[in-house]
């Protein structure tokens, strides 16, 4: 999942993006509403964290124009203002939560947690390819009746093919999904794990699913054969 933060205290965006990245979240971070409004509008985005009190552009603003150009990525407000009619505004533009200033980050972090529910809920909960079960609420991953242990980096990539199965997904797709924008394109890691889930998911088994096209990238489909 990628997640944006949009906060001018730079420290606490540092904070917040620290133990959001060590949860298995890539983290994109903006300190100002102009930075955050370009992000928001061109990265692939699972959930902006975004306080109201913002240099250039407000949250509010931004949250506007997002919502006025058809963009429904789920988002969270973050504000130092506490009364009901500010928390009343930022829901009427269309917020899906809000967190008041100070909080604790297992509070964050399991807001985050329900609005990625609830998108996950909108899309398909359990993806069947072949014998191969993916629950995205539990990240409980199956083939067959065989439990499939992986890490949060494996299990996002993973989630990323198998939401575009049968489709081919090129490395630049795969990085736009699952890492920030400080991700070195010319770094092997995808390829890397690409073998990881390979190891776990297709060996020992006869029918592979994760297949590689050649000059294009990867796919996880059944049938054919993995190249």
């Amino acid at each position: 999942m990628r997640l944006l933060v949009v906060e001018d205290e730079r420290d606490l965006a540092e904070i917040i993006a620290k133990g959001l990245t060590e949860e298995g979240y890539a983290v994109d971070i903006a300190h100002d509403g102009e930075d955050g409004l370009y992000m928001a509008q061109n990265y692939p985005l699972d959930v902006i964290v975004l306080d109201i009190m913002l240099p250039k552009m407000s949250g509010i603003e931004i949250l506007k124009a997002l919502r006025k150009e058809g963009n429904t990525t789920p988002v969270l407000l973050l504000t130092a203002m506490d009364t009901l009619s500010n928390k009343i505004e930022g829901l009427d533009v269309g917020a899906d939560d809000y967190l008041t200033k100070p909080f604790e980050f297992g509070e964050l972090l399991a807001r985050i947690r329900a609005l990625l529910r609830r998108e996950s809920d909108a899309k398909e909960a359990v993806i069947q390819i072949a014998d191969l079960t993916i629950d995205t609420r539990s990240h409980e991953v199956k083939r067959g009746e065989i439990s499939i242990s992986l890490s949060a980096r494996e299990y996002l990539l993973l989630e990323c093919l198998a939401y575009n199965k049968d489709t081919v997904m090129s490395r630049t797709a795969i990085v736009e999904h699952i890492y920030n924008e400080d991700f070195d394109m010319d770094s092997n890691v995808i390829d890397v794990y690409i073998n990881y889930l390979r190891n776990k998911i297709d060996k020992g088994f006869d029918k592979k699913l994760i297949h590689t096209v050649r000059g294009s990238g990867y796919i996880l489909k059944e049938g054919g054969e993995s190249k």
